[in-house]
């Protein structure tokens, strides 16, 4: 459309393969770490978003959040240990199921599929079960041991505690890790900003190396404005922020 003009932002917004870590054989570290390398991120992001979006690292905060740390490691697609810790994980072979629905989140059924081939290329055996949108919240997420999820934008205290914590009612994996909480904790009560971050960072890495969460992804965020506007001064996560906007 002539008259429109598109802005973009980086989405806080992330969406998720989750697997029960309380449940055999996901409570099994070698395992997730296989799946976690054998996700082709730079794949779905290109192929499903076309490039309206960014790799997803396997913990919910990302560059768009003040809370974020450059210096951790991105997780990157690797074959070779994901069939390594494959082998480690000693898994008798049986078909892991994925269960996915066009609701999950954007694209989902694609980045299982993509996801399925990748993970077959390192020997794991990934099978995909598509579910109906009707009933899948309330007979998939959180009672099958591997499935698709998604979460919305929320502050990054927040997603930790209503995702990790192990009291959460929202725990879609069953995470249940002390270390983890005690590190949530400290950092709600540390008044200093930097130190309050190194807290937080501390935790992202622990989530990033021992969680059941596979993030593939997240979506940029496109804001369509008329061409008739102007003085737009910048796109937020949270909001549009308006400066003496004009309309011609």
């Amino acid at each position: 459309a002539p008259t429109i003009d598109v802005l973009s932002t980086s989405g806080r917004g992330h969406y998720v393969f989750i697997a029960h870590i309380d449940t055999a054989p996901f409570d099994n570290n070698e395992l997730r770490l296989a799946l976690k390398h054998a996700l082709n991120r730079e794949e779905m992001v290109e192929k499903i978003l076309q490039g309206y979006g960014s790799v997803g690292n396997d913990m919910p905060i990302n560059a768009a959040y003040p809370l974020f740390d450059q210096e951790i490691p991105q997780r990157e697609f690797n074959l070779e240990k994901a069939a390594e810790h494959y082998k480690k994980s000693g898994h008798d072979g049986s078909p892991i199921v994925l269960r996915v629905a066009d609701g999950a989140f954007p694209g989902a059924v694609d980045a299982a599929a993509l996801f399925q081939q990748s993970a077959q290329a390192a020997g794991i055996p990934l099978e995909i079960k598509r579910e109906p949108n009707d009933g899948y919240w309330s007979e998939v997420w959180m009672k099958k041991d591997v499935a698709a999820t998604r979460w919305n934008e929320r502050p990054a205290d927040q997603a930790l505690h209503e995702i990790y914590l192990s009291t959460a009612k929202w725990n879609e994996s069953y995470y249940k890790d002390k270390k983890l909480d005690a590190m949530l904790g400290d950092a709600r009560r540390e008044l200093d900003f930097d130190k309050r971050k190194a807290i937080y960072v501390a935790a992202q890495e622990h989530l990033l190396e021992t969680a059941g969460t596979l993030i593939p992804y997240t979506v940029t965020k496109l804001i369509g404005v008329s061409s008739r506007v102007s003085n737009l001064d910048e796109v937020k996560n949270d909001a549009v922020r308006w400066h003496m906007i004009t309309v011609e």
